[in-house]
Parts: C-alpha cells; structure tokens; sequence
C-alpha cells in the first residue's frame, strides 16, 4: 500500500489548474495502490486554498500557513512535504512541473532517497508497480521509468496531461505541525510578479492555433487573435510555424511544445501530426479548419471544416462577437 501526496503550489490562495488535475489523478493513484489521497497547502492564503480543493475526490488536505514558507525561499516547503510523507510512510510525492515545483521535487527526492521522475504526462499502476510516462531530448524519445524505491517516488507533472474532475466534498481537514530545530537564511526580500499582458496557453478557456496552412506571420495577428480575443482565449501553434519562425517557441503546442486541455481547442491550417496531437488531445471539443478534408486532425477533431481558412475564421469571428454582445 502507498499513499499518494499532491504538493498545492500557489500564490496568496490563488492556484493554476494543474492543481485540480494533481487531485483527481491522486484519487485514482489512491484507489490503485490502496492508499489515501492527500493534499499539502502551505504559506499564506493555504486556508482559503483548503476550500477549493475541498470540492476535488482527496481524502485528506494538510495544511499550514506557517509564515516561514513565504518569508524563506524553498527550504520550508521541503521540510513540510518530506515530513509529511515519513509520517505517513511509504508515498507517491505529485508536484506541478513548474519552475518551483522542479525546485521542490530535486530537494524533496534527495531528502527523501527517493527516485525522481520529471515533466510526466501518464502515470499506469501494473502489479502494485507506478510507470511514469514522459517526453525526453525534446520529444524524441518517450521513456517509461519505473520506480524501484519501494518507499517513496516523486513525480513532476506537465501541466494539462490529466483531466479534471471535481467530485470532493468529503476530505479531512488536518492541520502541520512546524518541523521541529529548523532554521533558514535563503530570505525572500522582494517577490516580483512580470504580467505578459496575454492570457497563458495552460489556463486559457480556449486555443485557436495555427499551422503551416497560415502561410506566414501575420495571420496569426490579423487572423486568430480576433477569433481567440473573441473567444476570451489564446493562440497557439504548430511547430511547423514556430519552427518556421512565424511565432516564438512559447506558443507551440505539441510533444515538443506546450500541453493544453482548454474546452474549446480550433485548429487553423494544421495537419495534426502525432507530435501535436499529443499537446492538445485531452481539449474538451477539436474543431479543426482545414482546405484538405484528408488531413490527419479530422480523425480526432470532433468537427471538421473543410474550405478557405481565410474565408471561415473572419466569419466565425463575427458569429462569436455578434453572439457576446447580444448575451452582454
């Protein structure tokens, strides 16, 4: 039997999805391994944050806000999750794989003398045995990696691999206590936040991207973004036409780019090659836009426009901003 523990990363309460999709992979995690799925929330804003994970299938949520986690930089947080998890005894550890959570998962592995698994996007429980699925050497490799530890394994979760489901409503509330002769000196002085000005790839409601068929840079910007502004979404895009240079590398979606899940994924131009179809496959609805009805996304795209793209998507636009201003 293991648990599984999720580590909550967020900022004053406030958390990126990736979090809900950590509590209800935990859940099936738990039920597979015959353990308990768990929670730990950390730092200021760690109570309200307790409410909202509440409404997803954990068993237990730990929490803190000891004012130590937001004051020292890392150091607190590993000395609670690596103390949780030797009190519960043998632990699947699930962290955001984000530039923090990787900070936490290489110094909790250590602690703990645990195997380390980064950047997953599948996790299969086979004879009581976790295989973690994940992309390495920029997508040209997928590795499955199987932890030998019997004790403890600490595992990184890409953003958007795993659905959500919230179905809690049940979990104990318990509340950490401080680790004991702990002292810290890496102080935080300042915690600066740099806003883009554009809505993430991961958290937008809805991606329109583009490919090959674009035929350059500048649709993208006359195109897409009237449709996803309208769509209160994002672009994104191939890797085609990043490679391509037609839009930086942050907006690709693929193997090799970014995943997304958003409920509403318009594919523009793009062929869906399996390398893409692996960055945007657990969308919720696929609509694919497309001059050749031939193309590989109209296998898994659940609606396949065949025509002008240049034509469509100007029309498609008016019917969405016509649709907001008469629900405004």
């Amino acid at each position: 039997m293991q648990q599984v523990i999720i580590f909550a990363e967020h900022q004053g309460g406030h958390t990126r999805k990736v979090t809900y999709e950590l509590a209800t992979e935990a859940r099936r995690l738990a039920d597979s391994l015959g353990g308990k799925a768990h929670a730990v929330a950390l730092g200021g804003g760690a109570a309200s944050l307790v409410e909202q994970l509440k409404r997803y299938p954990l068993d237990v949520i730990h929490v803190s806000e000891d004012p130590d986690v937001d004051k020292f930089l890392i150091d607190p947080v590993v000395d609670y999750v690596e103390a949780l998890a030797r009190s519960l005894g043998p632990s699947i550890v699930l962290i955001p794989n984000t530039m923090y959570g990787r900070d936490v998962a290489g110094r909790l592995a250590a602690r703990l003398g645990a195997g380390l698994t980064s950047d997953v996007t599948e996790i299969k429980v086979e004879n009581g045995k976790i295989d973690c699925i994940s992309p390495k050497l920029g997508g040209a490799a997928i590795t499955a990696c199987t932890f030998k530890n019997a004790e403890y394994g600490v595992v990184t979760v890409r953003p958007n691999a795993f659905s959500v489901e919230a179905s809690g409503g049940a979990a104990e509330v318990r509340q950490l206590e401080k680790p004991a002769g702990k002292t810290y000196r890496m102080v935080i002085e300042e915690d600066v936040e740099e806003g883009t000005g554009e809505l993430g790839l991961e958290e937008a409601p809805a991606v329109v991207a583009g490919g090959r068929g674009l035929g350059g840079p500048e649709p993208f910007q006359t195109l897409l973004k009237p449709l996803a502004d309208a769509l209160a979404g994002a672009v994104g895009a191939s890797r085609a036409a990043a490679d391509a240079g037609w839009v930086p590398y942050s907006l690709q979606i693929g193997q090799t780019g970014k995943t997304v899940s958003p409920p509403l994924y318009i594919a523009v131009g793009i062929s869906g090659a399996i390398q893409h179809k692996v960055g945007m496959r657990s969308a919720g609805t696929i609509v694919a836009i497309n001059k050749d009805g031939g193309v590989p996304i109209g296998e898994f795209a659940d609606l396949l426009v065949v025509g002008d793209l240049f034509a469509i998507v100007p029309e498609l636009t008016k019917l969405v901003q016509a649709a907001r201003a008469a629900h405004a």
